[in-house]
């Protein structure tokens, strides 16, 4: 029950049915027969899925621990915090940096790493500011549809056509447009499912007008038929898969694409091989699906950075607020990770790698030694960092009368003890006398002219040849 009446729940096995009945699909809507059947899945999932909560931490086995950190990018994506004994690493996945009207940005907490694998999707990339983008994208869709024209804005059903969406809806509320727009059917009503139950992972923005509001109830937004795709007069029609690989975003572009009123809109990052990789590649005038389906491109092609990846300057942000001792760049393409390399080992000073598919890194890792200490080793450095407090205090207070190099790690000197068969301990100089028995001893040292010091060494030599002599008497 909430305040806008009464709704039905749903839980994260809901979520699981729609996967994996999603999973049995092809891009183009047909049953896949034969891999298994329905009734094995649940026993499976049961098994092997674990739900995990953000910044939740996990003992996998007695030296692993994994921890979630909100990643921005969709909903639900997560980068993983990894600790196997001394060595710790972040596995980012996707993520994004920049928050949008749905999603924040990715956030994790400052930690000490070996390692930090993140995604380099765009290592060359800058992108323009957020309004700037919008401001574009409205435009373009404003100006065809007041042609009469129609736009396909090819997108995956979570994620970015959510923040499209919302949008557009908002354009088309301020504006006074009564051009329809056109959300593939079923995906509206399995969206608003996923954002009422993990709200907790929107932005704060969606978070506090929910409780009135719920940003997803679209007032300008239909559910589209097939039978719509011939109608005459503009509109805009959201459509998936997003890189036009298949679905009905291609049944889309093949009876759009002809005419030079329509606009292709590609928000986001588009796989090599695929329609809207060839379309961001070029202004292609005729594109061949097969040797037997061949479709004319007369439209407009129009390309965003809509992408929920983060772009170079996100990636450059988070290696260098996590500082990791190494940097492995995945999930992009050569020549771009190439450079991003160069930059983070010259700008940041960290070891990059990018290997290729199924090419080996060998990292190096910490290994820390644990040891015991004595009371009055950490006593005395507690008196260490005291002193130290003090002169930090007096040198924020504008009381010091010198500069002062102020460092969060305080060191410490000691004596490390390392006998057979006992744990390492720290010890105080004193306290290592006591354990050897033995006394202090006090080294001066006299400064001594040159004529003193030849007479020295004269002396000396005269005492080894009496020695010798001695020694050949005998």
């Amino acid at each position: 029950m909430d305040q806008r009446g009464q709704e039905e729940q749903y839980s994260y096995e809901d979520i699981l049915r729609c996967m994996k009945k999603a999973y049995l699909q092809t891009d183009a809507g047909a049953e896949v027969i034969g891999i298994y059947h329905n009734s094995l899945l649940p026993d499976v999932l049961d098994l092997s899925v674990i739900p995990l909560d953000l910044k939740q931490t996990v003992q996998v086995d007695k030296d692993l621990v994994i921890r979630a950190y909100y990643a921005g990018h969709v909903l639900g994506a997560a980068m993983i915090y990894a600790k196997a004994g001394d060595a710790a690493m972040v596995y980012t996945g996707d993520y994004n940096m920049t928050p949008d009207r749905h999603l924040g940005a990715a956030q994790i907490d400052r930690l000490k790493l070996d390692l930090l694998i993140t995604e380099s999707t765009y290592a060359k990339t800058i992108r323009d500011s957020k309004h700037a983008r919008e401001r574009e994208f409205l435009k373009a869709v404003h100006k065809c549809v007041s042609g009469g024209g129609k736009v396909l804005i090819p997108t995956f059903a979570l994620g970015r056509a959510q923040e499209l969406c919302m949008l557009l809806d908002d354009y088309w509320e301020r504006m006074n447009l009564t051009v329809p727009i056109y959300f593939s059917a079923g995906l509206t009503i399995q969206a608003n499912m996923y954002y009422k139950m993990l709200i907790g992972w929107t932005s704060q923005k969606i978070k506090d007008s929910h409780a009135v509001h719920n940003p997803f109830d679209f007032k300008h937004v239909c559910h589209f038929e097939r039978s719509f795709i011939n109608n005459p007069g503009p509109c805009v029609l959201f459509a998936t898969p997003g890189m036009i690989s298949g679905g009905f975003s291609l049944e889309a572009f093949k009876k759009w694409a002809p005419s030079e009123k329509n606009l292709i809109t590609l928000p986001g990052y588009c796989v090599a091989g695929t329609v809207g990789h060839k379309l961001m590649s070029g202004k292609p005038t005729r594109i061949d699906l097969d040797k037997d389906t061949h479709i004319d491109v007369r439209c407009q092609i129009h390309q965003l950075a809509f992408s929920p990846h983060t772009d170079s300057k996100g990636i450059m942000d988070l290696t260098e607020f996590l500082s990791p001792k190494h940097v492995i760049l995945v999930h992009g393409e050569k020549p771009q990770m190439a450079f991003l390399k160069e930059k983070i080992e010259s700008e940041l000073g960290m070891p990059c790698f990018y290997p290729a598919n199924n090419e080996s890194a060998s990292i190096p890792t910490t290994h820390n030694l644990k040891m015991r200490t004595t009371e009055r080793f950490i006593t005395s450095c507690a008196a260490e960092q005291g002193k130290q407090s003090l002169r930090k205090r007096n040198l924020i207070y504008g009381t010091g009368t010198s500069e002062v190099n102020v460092c969060d790690e305080g060191e410490a000197e000691g004596v490390l003890l390392m006998e057979r068969h006992k744990a390492p301990k720290i010890l105080c100089e004193d306290e290592l006398l006591q354990v050897l028995g033995m006394e202090r001893h006090l080294v001066q040292f006299e400064a001594m002219s040159s004529s003193r010091i030849e007479a020295a060494v004269e002396s000396e030599l005269k005492r080894a040849e009496a020695a010798d002599l001695g020694s050949a008497e005998k």
